[in-house]
């Protein structure tokens, strides 16, 4: 084999492992060779490989350094895959035999592969992630989206448009799952009455498998053309259809591969329907009767459940059901009302919709809500399923998610971080004593660091491409950078500050103390609310008073997350108190030498402790009208008598040394609490082995 042959076959054997995603030195790879072309890719390397073509190939493994590269992330990646001195190895041995199958209707992997909305799908990625460091026995189950979610475009009024672009899988690192005779595998399942064809794609993520339900063939069978296309797209009908190719369709292929699950951990409700297919083939594989092959099933099943607003739970009407899944109620000897009430919290009430989070509820043995505030939350939402028992005795627990950690650390702090922590630190990322070598680092180092990531961040706005839109960017790296990046929609209030247009316009032309704001984020196509918040930012943004120094990057995605969370100094976040079932964006801030402004909801209340961050102290007022005057006023007078005065505190080098203090207070309490590494080690130790029938002696569950 020549040079170049080698080096190609190295590069894609990397491209088709998605550890990439998560190490930058392995993008390296791609970024050092063509930094333009890997732009013009989109981040794709793929894409880049197909482009950069053989003679450049041919070229470059002329280049010692190249060569060079290649092979030792080629060695790193070899090694990763091959060491068996991991945490899971030592702790979740049991489950080597029969793995944690984790469904979720979205992964968040990378910028390239976007079959991912947000925050779920996201945290979804890191989980696997995570899993796959840990070396934990897992694999993944998902869709494909032929449109995956929609590019987001600003028009010349600050309005949303969605534009959607045809995902080819062949330009994506997926390879077409096949049988033992290489021929494409296709399982068979029941929608409306029509059997249908679904086929699937796979991909490594680390140690970690990743299967992708391709709906394709299923879309000209049943006639919806809708099906195969969007995440979270089409009416009631596709939505349904697509759960039940997600948890039917996905259990149905890991059982035709021979995957038999220790495990089965439904995040959130779309995917519910996996574990009732489990229960339809343990009634077929060992003549069981339902309720006993339920409750075999229901053992081995965890469920996650990440939202705290009723309306963001699925619920079908009984007429949809009965058109769709009557084959499969008459697979289990259910009559339809029967089927009905496994999704209703009243049985026999006619009236009741069918919700996937209520069915996932009832057929897991453990269930768990996203952070400690979200728990208390959950088990008022859901106590009618439980209605002898008081809301703090319903079997809803809780584990705070937790993001990845090198996925989400910027190069440039990494590189810091191996001068001061201890050797081998990157494989105990959820110690608590890694983290207090944070104190070890100079004040003015880590300072310069956050200035550097701060400039990248402006350097990295103009490139937007903010088509429709232009905007002048008159950034200043050493002016107090706010950041505000999520999905808009009403709840989160994105423009809480913005509706006092005298006092913010004050604080952004101060000459002497400036703020300057970014804001981001995508409103779901249905959500007119959430699109006229982004219009009202965007003409905000427009206004002569603020122009250039209040800006909104358009198509938030994952690269646009990640220049975010390692360039801003505060990340603001206003919820409704009690509405936001947990948040990551913030996690992701502060490992990177921001602080976080925060109302004191979701994850935030766990990791506040008065001297890592600032709060907002939030009204509890149920009427709007009420609470958001009062949380915008606690939100400024946080803001001006505590940030701004800390963030300008500045010594005869410019450094403000108790604001750096408090940087190094955040990163020590916060890194290791809310990586994901941690969450995943409870996960195992508090649901993963107990649901595969090994009982845990840990007593500081956070399970009530």
């Amino acid at each position: 084999m020549t040079e170049p042959e080698l080096l190609k076959e190295r590069m894609e054997q990397l491209i088709h492992n998605l550890w990439w995603t998560w190490h930058p030195e392995a993008i390296d790879v791609w970024r050092n060779i063509d930094p333009k072309l890997w732009r013009e890719s989109r981040h794709n390397p793929s894409v880049f490989l197909k482009k950069l073509g053989h003679e450049r190939l041919a070229e470059l493994a002329k280049d010692p350094s190249v060569r060079i590269t290649i092979h030792r992330v080629f060695s790193e990646l070899n090694r990763y895959l091959t060491c068996s001195n991991t945490w899971g190895c030592k702790n979740s041995g049991p489950l080597a035999a029969r793995p944690v199958v984790y469904f979720c209707a979205e992964f968040g992997l990378h910028e390239s592969i976007p079959l991912y909305s947000g925050g779920l799908g996201i945290l979804s990625g890191d989980h696997l992630k995570s899993a796959s460091d840990l070396g934990i026995p897992m694999i993944g189950v998902s869709l494909f989206y032929r449109e995956g979610y929609f590019h987001q475009v600003i028009s010349e009024s600050g309005e949303q448009i969605e534009e959607y672009e045809q995902l080819n899988p062949e330009d994506l690192p997926l390879v077409r799952v096949t049988d033992k005779d290489g021929q494409p595998l296709n399982i068979s399942l029941p929608i409306q009455g029509e059997t249908v064809q679904i086929g699937a794609w796979t991909v490594n993520l680390g140690r970690v498998t990743l299967y992708f339900l391709d709906m394709e063939s299923a879309v000209d069978k049943i006639g919806i053309q809708e099906l195969g296309l969007r995440l979270y797209g089409g009416d009631e009908s596709v939505r349904l259809s697509q759960e039940i190719i997600l948890g039917i369709g996905g259990m149905r292929l890991l059982l035709a591969l021979g995957i038999k699950p220790g495990v089965i951990h439904l995040n959130e409700g779309h995917c519910a329907f996996a574990t009732l297919e489990y229960t339809r083939y343990i009634m077929e594989k060992h003549g069981l009767s339902f309720e006993d092959a339920k409750n075999q099933a229901r053992s081995r099943t965890i469920f996650t459940t990440h939202t705290p607003v009723p309306a963001g739970h699925d619920c079908f009407t009984s007429h949809l059901i009965g058109h769709t899944l009557w084959q499969y109620q008459k697979a289990f000897g259910l009559n339809h009302e029967q089927f009905m009430d496994l999704g209703r919290i009243r049985p026999g009430d006619r009236g009741e919709l069918f919700c996937m989070s209520v069915l996932g509820l009832k057929i897991a043995s453990k269930s768990n809500a996203v952070s400690f505030i979200h728990g208390k939350v959950s088990r008022h939402m859901w106590q009618e399923l439980w209605p002898s028992r008081s809301p703090q005795e319903v079997p809803i627990g809780h584990i705070t998610n937790g993001i990845n950690v090198l996925g989400w650390l910027s190069p440039i702090m990494k590189k810091l971080f191996h001068q001061y922590f201890p050797p081998g630190w990157e494989q105990r990322i959820g110690e608590e004593s890694i983290w207090s070598h944070i104190h070890s680092i100079p004040d003015e180092e880590l300072w310069n660091v956050i200035l550097l990531l701060k400039t990248q961040l402006l350097e990295f706005l103009p490139r937007i491409p903010h088509r429709a839109h232009p905007q002048d960017i008159n950034f200043d790296p050493h002016a107090l950078t706010i950041g505000f990046a999520r999905r808009f929609t009403d709840y989160k209030r994105p423009t809480l500050l913005l509706d006092d247009f005298e006092r913010i316009t004050k604080l952004i032309s101060d000459p002497k103390r400036p703020v300057q704001f970014v804001f981001s984020g995508k409103a779901h196509p249905k959500d007119e609310l959430g699109r006229q918040l982004i219009k009202k930012v965007n003409q905000f943004a427009a206004n002569p008073k603020v122009y250039g120094k209040v800006v909104f990057i358009e198509d938030y995605n994952i690269n646009v997350g990640r220049h975010l969370v390692q360039g801003v100094d505060l990340w603001l976040n206003t919820p409704r108190q009690g509405r936001e079932a947990c948040g990551t964006s913030g996690m992701k801030v502060s490992l990177n030498g921001g602080l976080n402004l925060s109302i004191l909801d979701g994850w935030w209340p766990e990791g506040y402790t008065g001297s890592n961050g600032f709060a907002i102290g939030s009204s509890r007022n149920e009427d709007v009208s009420v609470r958001d005057p009062k949380d915008r006023e606690a939100a400024f007078q946080a803001l001006e008598e505590e940030v701004i005065p800390l963030y300008y505190d500045q010594n005869e080098e410019g450094v403000p040394i108790h604001w750096v203090r408090r940087v190094k207070q955040a990163m020590s309490t916060l890194g290791w609490r809310f990586s994901s590494d941690r969450m995943v080690m409870d996960y195992v130790t508090h649901c993963y082995l107990p649901a595969a029938g090994i009982l845990t002696c840990q007593m500081n569950s956070p399970f009530i």
